[in-house]
């Protein structure tokens, strides 16, 4: 026994060397298409990469250019707007699908396969279809709002940055909120049903079981929802730039499409430094996320 367990801790030169085989393939494939991709950027943003100029090393000279950008600033203001408000809203529905898709019901298997479909169409369509549904002279939200009463008359959902924003938000609401409620599915899947059959004998309500049963012990879970949404919406760029290309006036420009934009426009050293700027958000918002709830205590 204690040779095996040693064993266990001390694994062999042979076994180490198969255990890199077998994990070879995915360090190959991280290191290429994250890691190389990664410091080349890192390296490109303390270049003057331009392509019609010779390329120059300038050090933080196009960080001190974003610091008086006002452009980029406006677009770090809509998307930290937008990540608070979308991925607020999709914890709040995620956590209700997810509380009705763990009761025992007919049916359940098909609601939640019904859930899933806006989660599983690419980006690029569902945005498409939104773009039909806010279009002003025959899409679904005009006729639904002109039928309530709720507007005499169509609306221009595009034609200011406050409808722009709102429609933004709606649409990625739709389709990641079912992503939101299976990740908290499988944290509602673990919870014992001893704990909620106790609390029932002692007269708990439901929301008083929500409160002191479900919600701390979805914790971790629900910081992990939070986590991958928020990253996937602060590098939120195809559903921008389908359904208002940064518009109206650059309102809805986020720091992904600025920065896509300046690439475009054949400036890639400053477009790096704007990307690295988004990675050092995305990581900002990570570290705050599990220092603030604790994560790692609750893992431990």
């Amino acid at each position: 026994m204690q040779d095996d367990t040693r064993r266990g801790l001390y694994n062999t030169p042979k076994e180490i060397a198969e255990a890199v085989v077998f994990a070879l393939p995915a360090i190959l494939f991280l290191v290429c298409f994250l890691l190389i991709p990664i410091v080349g950027t890192f390296v490109s943003s303390f270049y003057r990469d331009v392509s019609y100029l010779p390329r120059e090393f300038i050090f933080f000279e196009n960080f001190r250019r974003i610091a008086t950008d006002s452009t980029y600033w406006r677009s770090v203001y809509f998307t930290v707007l937008f990540v608070a408000c979308s991925v607020a809203i999709e914890m709040v529905i995620g956590i209700i699908f997810s509380l009705i898709m763990h009761e025992a019901f007919p049916g359940r298997g098909i609601l939640r396969g019904i859930i899933l479909v806006p989660w599983a169409i690419p980006v690029a369509v569902s945005a498409r279809v939104w773009e039909l549904i806010y279009n002003f002279h025959y899409g679904l939200a005009n006729y639904i709002v002109t039928a309530l009463g709720i507007a005499g008359s169509p609306i221009n959902w595009f034609g200011n940055s406050v409808g722009a924003f709102f429609a933004l938000v709606i649409t990625d609401v739709w389709k990641t909120a079912p992503f939101v409620a299976i990740i908290i599915l499988t944290g509602l899947q673990a919870i014992p049903e001893d704990l909620y059959a106790q609390a029932k004998v002692d007269g708990t309500q439901f929301m008083q079981r929500f409160w002191k049963i479900t919600l701390p012990l979805l914790k971790p879970v629900i910081v992990v929802a939070l986590l991958f949404r928020t990253i996937d919406a602060l590098r939120v760029f195809d559903l921008v730039y389908v359904l208002t290309k940064g518009g109206p006036g650059g309102s809805t420009t986020s720091v992904s499409l600025y920065a896509f934009k300046t690439f475009v426009a054949g400036d890639f050293g400053y477009g790096s430094a704007i990307s690295v700027t988004l990675f050092i958000i995305a990581w900002l918002f990570s570290i705050l996320y599990i220092k603030s709830s604790r994560f790692l205590e609750e893992v431990k």
